[in-house]
């Protein structure tokens, strides 16, 4: 349970009072921070196999329903329009930045998982009509299937109201920085983190931030952009760090 978000609801829950069950698949074993800080929010942890999660949360809903709770499902990372919508604020906040400091970005690059962050980025740029260029940086997914999912959150809150043709053009997911998958690093992702904390102090993480920061510079160098305003989105993920910090130089 690395996850970002299973521990920000656990937080939010706990805050509210509100039990937590947790289904996080058994493929982590690692002891991590924000599986701790779950653990200190009071959130139940069901492990079972990736293969089984689909049937484990619908069994754990009729379960809870059964002993006479009324269970909410919260989809893992952010999916569904709710999500798009709040990295639709983001872009919109960008434009204000844009506002205030007379700067143009001309790239965004940020980290793209399981597609929220740059479903909402690209329809918030169709929707202000920006000439901006979002570079989502692959984690995990490979093309076709990481596209799709993108493409399918874009439609999903758009619908129609753009042509497929501006959907394609504005969705750019690069998949080259994967390497073996997710959570798979390499000696430059980890000098960067290193590099990054040291000299602007900013927390990434091999998983997420540091994998997209490292994926960008390559991008960069491999298309030779210069003399460009970038603008790169730290997506959050601070404890992520520390369980890095044992690695890193």
């Amino acid at each position: 349970a690395s996850s970002n978000h299973c521990r920000v609801i656990a937080n939010l829950a706990c805050s509210l009072d509100i039990p937590c069950l947790i289904i996080s698949p058994d493929e982590e074993e690692q002891e991590t921070i924000n599986r701790k800080f779950m653990k200190f929010f009071n959130a139940e942890i069901f492990v079972c196999p990736v293969s089984e999660v689909s049937k484990t949360i619908d069994d754990n809903m009729q379960r809870l329903s059964n002993e006479g709770y009324n269970p909410y499902f919260i989809m893992g990372g952010g999916h569904g329009n709710l999500g798009t919508r709040a990295y639709v604020d983001c872009f919109e906040e960008i434009l204000e930045y844009e506002k205030e400091t007379d700067i143009k970005f001309d790239y965004i690059f940020h980290a793209s998982g399981t597609g929220t962050t740059q479903s909402g980025l690209i329809c918030g740029k169709l929707m202000n009509n920006s000439d901006v260029h979002i570079v989502g940086i692959s984690i995990a997914r490979r093309c076709p299937y990481g596209r799709n999912v993108v493409m399918n959150s874009i439609i999903d809150y758009l619908g129609d109201k753009y042509s497929l043709e501006q959907y394609e053009k504005s969705l750019d997911f690069i998949d080259d920085y994967v390497l073996d998958g997710y959570g798979c690093a390499n000696d430059e992702i980890l000098k960067i983190i290193s590099e990054q904390m040291r000299i602007n102090g900013m927390p990434l993480n091999k998983t997420y931030t540091g994998k997209a920061f490292w994926g960008m510079t390559e991008y960069i160098k491999k298309n030779d952009i210069k003399h460009k305003n970038i603008l790169f989105i730290n997506t959050g993920g601070a404890p992520l760090f520390f369980d890095d910090l044992g690695n890193l130089e």
